[in-house]
């Protein structure tokens, strides 16, 4: 046999992608990673969707999983021009009586703005906080024995409840509110098992390190992976969509940063007839429709925390957002939909001319809904800063199907490459002793349709390269720093 082009081969620049390139380049493979679209990314793109000189996310916006993400601090990310900004406040969240809950780096802060439930928020996060160093690797990584089984076993026992279980133990709706909005990233119903997981991971992080945003826009994190990545070897090619293996140069293993469904158009023929009926069955949750604006001036929030906070949960009380969730669920567009919405200029001057402002958010809609829910949006936003609308100058807006059509890994306008749902939350996207291997032999998902899931953390890429390289290449890897197994 002719020896190959490329020792690997990896298919889509999302963050997942790019991790995984670069932890197989590191080993000193010759490594292709191919884009479809003009510009690497993914979901890390940035640009002017609105007016000249107003710099949009166009999918991610915030990243705090990004900054603390075990891998990406592995990597030289500031000297290839990444450069983190953190907002005084990581996350606000208002209500209707003018108060706003927060998420913050300064313990005191956060207990501050929750009345009486402070001591027991206090006693829920700082075991949490404690543990997290130890227990991040294989929170963020695929089922296995846990490095730390107790202190991981804590997490779970909180982290498996759902968000409707876990504000319980608060008597007031700050708390309960602030919790909910953290759950509601989970994009499926509150009630849901595990849903606390989503909420716990969100609040320690924002606790320890913060919310940041990448100055730049988020593409900037896709340009720092790119450049380390070609600057030890690695090879990109773009403008390149691959529908089917045969469009590939040869090579030894095959890493594909795409949901099943694309999985299956490209390799289906080349799977177990089981492996395929499970893709098959994988399921899709929520899509998200998504508005930016380009605004003459700030937010006018109501409450004074919101104006300071990189990111804003818009949805009252834990008991309205659970309810928007599950209506959602049901295949319904709720009046009030819970809004997430993200501030970057406050704290990034380079996203807007001087003086101006942009903002970036979504509400969850059934899966491969049209509905324009602009209005909707609006409408919430408004609701906790009067005046909000007479400060728009333009907007963009996105819908399920727009979304999926420039990223294809959008399914339906699902984000998260997939319902994290405890059924799909370590089995995704198929239940087999490693969720990263296919049926077929040298050909690896390392899309967020595998664990941990949806998130600017390129773990789903890592985990996926680990395994090719032990399966293939015969190398086994140390574990990340702060793992002890």
């Amino acid at each position: 046999m002719r020896n190959p082009e490329y020792d690997a081969v990896v298919v889509g620049s999302g963050p997942n992608g790019l991790a995984a390139a670069i932890t197989l380049q590191q080993q000193g493979l010759n490594v292709l990673l191919v884009e479809g679209k003009a510009t690497i990314g993914g979901g890390l793109r940035s640009a002017e969707l609105t007016l000249p000189g107003f710099l949009h996310d166009v999918c991610s916006a915030i990243h705090p999983l990004a900054a603390g993400s075990p891998f990406f601090q592995t990597l030289p990310l500031a000297d290839h021009g990444l450069k983190f900004i953190y907002p005084s406040i990581a996350a606000a969240h208002p209500f209707d009586d003018g108060h706003a809950a927060v998420l913050s780096t300064n313990m005191a802060q956060t207990l501050g703005s929750l009345g009486k439930d402070a001591d027991v928020y206090r006693q829920l996060m700082e075991p949490l906080m404690n543990a997290w160093p130890q227990i991040i690797n294989d929170a963020l990584g695929p089922l296995q024995i846990p490095a730390h089984p107790f202190k991981m076993a804590q997490f779970g026992l909180k982290a498996l409840q759902p968000v409707t279980s876990l504000v319980r133990r608060f008597k007031e709706s700050y708390a309960r509110g602030l919790l909910a909005g953290m759950g509601a990233h989970a994009i499926q119903p509150l009630e849901n098992i595990a849903t606390s997981a989503i909420a716990l991971v969100l609040s320690v992080v924002g606790h320890l390190r913060g919310w940041p945003v990448p100055r730049g826009g988020s593409q900037q994190i896709a340009h720092a992976l790119a450049r380390y990545f070609t600057s030890i070897g690695g090879s990109i090619v773009t403008n390149t969509y691959i529908s089917r293996l045969e469009q590939l140069p040869s090579h030894r293993a095959l890493l594909l940063d795409v949901t099943p469904k694309q999985l299956l158009e490209i390799a289906g023929h080349r799977f177990s007839s089981f492996y395929k009926w499970q893709l098959e069955k994988y399921r899709y949750g929520m899509g998200v429709f998504k508005t930016d604006w380009a605004l003459s001036e700030p937010i006018p929030f109501a409450a004074a925390a919101c104006r300071e906070a990189g990111t804003v949960h818009i949805g009252n009380t834990a008991g309205e957002i659970a309810l928007s969730e599950k209506q959602t669920a049901a295949g319904h567009h709720p009046d009030k939909p819970f809004v997430l919405l993200a501030q970057q200029s406050l704290v990034d001057p380079s996203r807007a001319p001087e003086g101006r402002h942009t903002a970036w958010a979504y509400c969850h809609v059934p899966n491969g809904s049209r509905k324009d829910m602009t209005a909707a949006i609006e409408g919430q936003v408004e609701r906790f800063a009067p005046g909000f609308r007479d400060a728009i100058l333009a907007r963009h807006t996105f819908n399920t199907e727009e979304l999926e059509n420039y990223n294809p890994n959008y399914i339906g306008g699902d984000i998260n490459g997939g319902i994290i749902d405890i059924r799909q939350l370590f089995t995704r996207p198929a239940l087999r002793r490693s969720p990263y291997r296919t049926s077929a032999k040298g050909i690896y998902l390392c899309s967020s349709s595998t664990p941990p899931g949806g998130g600017v953390h390129g773990m789903c890429g890592y985990h996926a390269a680990k395994c090719a390289l032990s399966d293939i290449f015969k190398v086994r890897l140390q574990p990340l720093a702060g793992v002890t197994r």
